[in-house]
């Protein structure tokens, strides 16, 4: 096993990555920025050390500094979280240039699998069904705007190397495209270091499906089953669950396995995401794109399989070969994950970080609770607003919703607004509760949600 591992993120991933490995015995090198200074991570980390200023693109991006920290503290290996540097191929080859195990695929795979461009030829020539668009990345406005006519509006423009809903752009028409083309390739260079941008058709209201992978240095790929992440606001995923419930036992066979041959395709190695769009049909499936890292949802299939995967992650890349088989994945139960942001929904979701004055977790048979704000710590406006991980398992859907209700009711967090009450709401719509949800779910439906909120608010203080 390695010996000593650096993590190369902040925030709840830090952690996460954090106890897997003390629960190896694995020592960690927590690195920080001068906004995390008295970050949980920090404080529970074998050694921490500072890397820059708050900027990120001055720490948790600063690719030098990283490996100048890994090999002055002597890890012998690398865990990238997910965003910053997760999913780049650069910074894996630097990694294997010091002698330092990137967990993670290699940077050869990273540039087949994470260029989202790069992946779609590769999806097709391996028999995974793909949807129409740019046949490799647009390096210019003129050759968007021909694969936008060439494909039909409405389209996607993506980042490729980009994740969590970051550099993405939706365009209806030739006439907002280059606004959005310039603002999606700022947003992807400032978030991953690369702004190549690629184009697809625009599939209308889809579920938004994803299978877990893990693949070992011996050739072993197996599949931990599927997600539904179709609740989304501005193409990020606010509510999660496995398995999905629009999935048909066959239907789940054959994405199971296109998502086995995606990986194959790539060769690739580690913990990983094949992401699906699903037509409003529920009979044809699409590959949307490639993670080639650990996923923020990545609890709700810990619930239902009983895999850790971040201890598979790190086995893995001890060059260790799974320790299991695709007969011996088994989904029991059902799982759901909401995603508590300091972010206020009617206000466009604008970011809202502070410090945390109070904060209590709910608990109880079946919850857990991702996170690393404690009380009186300091939620930074430089990155990312995601609060907590709020995640709960039962033996059926209903079950599980009723559950999640409960969690979000017991849920306090006091010092700035978060997107708790929204989650509460939605859990009770008549079209998530017979996960009929689609990506236009939320844009459909704000409206009403928030302003039922509201109502209750005026109720409550009327009583």
């Amino acid at each position: 096993m390695l010996k000593r591992v650096l993590i190369a993120n902040r925030g709840e991933i830090a952690l996460r990555v954090l106890r897997a490995c003390r629960e190896l015995e694995i020592e960690t090198v927590a690195v920080y920025s001068e906004a995390d200074a008295e970050a949980l991570h920090v404080q529970l980390a074998t050694q921490a050390v500072c890397i820059g200023p708050a900027k990120a693109a001055d720490s948790y991006l600063n690719r030098d500094a990283l490996l100048t920290v890994a090999k002055a503290t002597g890890c012998d290996g690398l865990h990238p979280g997910y965003g910053f540097l997760s999913e780049n191929a650069d910074f894996a080859d630097a990694c294997a240039a010091e002698g330092i195990t990137f967990i993670g695929p290699s940077g050869d795979t990273i540039r087949k699998a994470g260029s989202k461009s790069a992946a779609r030829g590769l999806m097709k020539a391996a028999g995974v069904p793909v949807t129409p668009g740019s046949d490799g990345p647009v390096s210019s406005v003129e050759e968007a705007l021909a694969a936008a006519e060439r494909v039909g509006y409405p389209v996607l423009l993506k980042a490729s190397a980009g994740g969590g809903g970051r550099g993405i752009r939706r365009c209806d028409s030739a006439e907002v495209l280059p606004a959005a083309y310039a603002e999606a390739k700022a947003e992807a260079q400032a978030c991953f270091g690369s702004d190549e941008m690629y184009l697809e058709k625009l599939v209308l209201r889809p579920r938004h499906i994803e299978f877990q992978v893990l693949a070992d240095r011996q050739g072993h790929v197996i599949h931990l089953g599927d997600r539904d992440c179709s609740v989304q606001r501005r193409n990020q995923k606010l509510i999660e669950e496995a398995p999905a419930r629009c999935l048909t036992p066959a239907l789940r066979e054959a994405m199971g396995q296109a998502a086995v041959r995606a990986v194959k395709a790539v060769g690739y190695e580690n913990a990983g995401t094949v992401e699906f769009l699903l037509d409003p049909d529920g009979e044809h499936f699409y590959f949307m794109e490639m993670n080639t890292r650990i996923q923020v949802e990545h609890g709700v299939t810990e619930l239902i399989t009983g895999v850790d995967l971040v201890r598979q992650q790190l086995r893995v890349a001890s060059g260790l070969s799974l320790d299991m088989t695709q007969e011996d994945i088994r989904l029991e139960g059902h799982a759901i994950e909401c995603r508590v942001n300091a972010e206020d929904p009617a206000q466009n979701f604008r970011p809202c970080p502070g410090k945390v004055e109070f904060v209590h977790f709910p608990g109880g048979a079946g919850v857990r609770v991702d996170s690393c704000l404690y009380n009186g710590c300091q939620l930074s406006p430089y990155y990312d607003s995601m609060a907590a991980k709020v995640l709960v398992h039962a033996p059926t859907r209903l079950e599980a919703i009723r559950k999640m209700r409960r969690c979000l009711e017991e849920f306090a967090l006091e010092g700035f607004p978060t997107n708790a009450e929204l989650s509460y709401q939605i859990l009770y719509h008549p079209v998530f509760v017979r996960g009929a949800c689609t990506t236009a779910f939320l844009d459909e439906h704000l409206p009403d949600l928030l302003d039922f909120s509201r109502r209750v608010r005026e109720s409550e203080g009327d009583a």
